[in-house]
C-alpha cells in the first residue's frame, strides 16, 4: 500500500510541477486588446523573448526564465559562456591555485614620435595607443629614432617584453593605459 501511494504522489507531483514551473508568457496573460493597447504589439519575437524572460525573473522562476528566454544563439553563447565560467572556477576550487589567464598575444606597433633609447621608468607612447612604462634597468644608450617599430612579446609569470627593431636588447615593460 505504501508502494501505491508513493506511486501516486510521484505521478501527481510529475504531471503538475511543469505547469508551476512556467510562467505564462506576457501574450498568454493579456487580451489581444490589452496587448496590443500597451504597445506590446510593435515588439519582434527577440524583445518580446527578453520581456517575458525578464517577467520570469521578477517573479523568481528559474526555470520560467529560461523558458521565456528561448533558443536565440547569442543566448546559447552566454549559457555556454557561464558554463566555461564556471568549469575554471571549479578547477579553480579543487586545485587551490588560480584560474589560468587567457592567453595574451603579442603587440606589433611603433613608437610615436622621437625614440632615445632605453631607461628605467621611460614610457613609450605607441601608435595604437597604448602606453607602457620600463620597469627594470635595461639601457639602450645611442639609439635614436623617430617612429620606431616596435614588438611588445609575453614573458614568464605575467611578464613583457619591449624589442625595438634593428636592436638585440629588450627592456621588460607593464602597461600604463
Amino acid at each position: 500500500m505504501r508502494a501505491f501511494h508513493c506511486v501516486l504522489i510521484a505521478t501527481v507531483l510529475a504531471a503538475t510541477l511543469p505547469a508551476f514551473a512556467q510562467q505564462p508568457r506576457i501574450e498568454d496573460r493579456m487580451s489581444a486588446a490589452e496587448f496590443r493597447a500597451a504597445g506590446l504589439g510593435k515588439l519582434d519575437d527577440a524583445e518580446l523573448d527578453r520581456l517575458n524572460a525578464w517577467l520570469a525573473r521578477q517573479a523568481g522562476s528559474p526555470a520560467a526564465a529560461a523558458a521565456a528566454v528561448g533558443s536565440g544563439t547569442d543566448v546559447e553563447a552566454r549559457i555556454a559562456q557561464a558554463r566555461e565560467e564556471g568549469r575554471r572556477e571549479a578547477a579553480s576550487a579543487a586545485t587551490g591555485l588560480p584560474a589560468p589567464a587567457p592567453a595574451r598575444e603579442p603587440i606589433e606597433s611603433t613608437i610615436v614620435g622621437a625614440f632615445q633609447g632605453f631607461a628605467s621608468g621611460r614610457q613609450y607612447t605607441l601608435a595604437n595607443g597604448q602606453v607602457w612604462r620600463q620597469i627594470d634597468g635595461a639601457t639602450l644608450s645611442g639609439a635614436r629614432g623617430t617612429d620606431v617599430g616596435v614588438r611588445i612579446r609575453p614573458g614568464m609569470l605575467g611578464a613583457w617584453w619591449l624589442k625595438v627593431d634593428g636592436y638585440n636588447t629588450q627592456a621588460k615593460v607593464e602597461r600604463v593605459r
